[in-house]
Formats: C-alpha cells, sequence, structure tokens
C-alpha cells in the first residue's frame, strides 16, 4: 500500500497494492480494496465502499452510499450525487445507495444521479447525465444518458 504523505486518509480498511496520491481525503469508514488507484485531488465518504482494482481519476468525490465492485474505471471529475432533493444543513434519514458493478467504466464530468446501478461491464461516455440506472454491457451518452449501443464483456 501506498499513502502519499500529503492525503488525508483516516480509514484503516485499505487494501495491500492500493496507492492514494496527493491531496486524497478517505474518511474512516470507508473501505478500499486490493491494487486500487486513487488519485489526486479525490475525496471519499464514510459510508462508501470500493472493490479491487479500482481506479478512481482527479477530481472524483465519492459520497456516502456509494458502493463500487471489482475493476471499475472512473475517470477524471466524474461527479456523484447521493441526495435527491438537497438543501443546505438539512439531510435525508438514509442516503440512496448508488452501485456500480464490475468492470463499469464512466468517462469524465459524467453525472450520476442517486440511487442509480450502472450494470456490469457497462460505459458511461464522458459528460453524460445518468439519470436511471444502465443495464449490463450498455454503452450510454448524453442528457439525459442513453443507450446507444451495447458492448461485449471486457471489449469496447
Amino acid at each position: 500500500m501506498r499513502i502519499h504523505a500529503l492525503s488525508d486518509v483516516a480509514s484503516s480498511t485499505i487494501g495491500e497494492g492500493t496507492s492514494i496520491w496527493q491531496f486524497a481525503v478517505v474518511l474512516a469508514g470507508a473501505k478500499i480494496g486490493r491494487d486500487c488507484n486513487i488519485c489526486a485531488h479525490t475525496f471519499i465518504e464514510n459510508d462508501v465502499v470500493l472493490g479491487d482494482r479500482v481506479t478512481v481519476k482527479c477530481g472524483v468525490y465519492l459520497w456516502d452510499g456509494i458502493e463500487i465492485e471489482d475493476d471499475v474505471f472512473i475517470g477524471p471529475a466524474a461527479a456523484f450525487t447521493n441526495d435527491k432533493f438537497p438543501r443546505s444543513k438539512v439531510w435525508p434519514e438514509a442516503f440512496p445507495k448508488t452501485k456500480i458493478l464490475s468492470g463499469a467504466s464512466i468517462g469524465a464530468n459524467a453525472t450520476i444521479l442517486p440511487g442509480i446501478t450502472i450494470g456490469k461491464n457497462a460505459m458511461v461516455g464522458a459528460g453524460s447525465v445518468v439519470t436511471r440506472s444502465v443495464p449490463d454491457n450498455a454503452v450510454v451518452v448524453g442528457n439525459p444518458a442513453k443507450i446507444v449501443r451495447y458492448v461485449e464483456k471486457n471489449n469496447g
């Protein structure tokens, strides 16, 4: 495990071979698997679970209620939300669960709304706004994101 001296990592649940780079913040309750790459300027809240071999690129914030399975790629500045009706200083009793299933890829600057499931091996195009769950192997693009095709497992 490699944790950069300029990161702020409170979690003790970080798998072997994981790298966490400068200016990353990982709160105490976060769970991070093996061989992950958490890039600079990222934030991972308490109720977040990352599987093995997950890549989280720069500028990604992972809020409470997000579960990311193995072999997922999250591109730079992808945005996750966890509150359907956000207000200052008012929080829901529970945050909707957002799941990114194994092998999925999320492009740069994509926005994922709360309570969404991104299916196995699915791909979200850069800049897309995902307002509904995405089935396994689907490629979605646009605002709102729509299915444009399907891919075979591990094949773009």
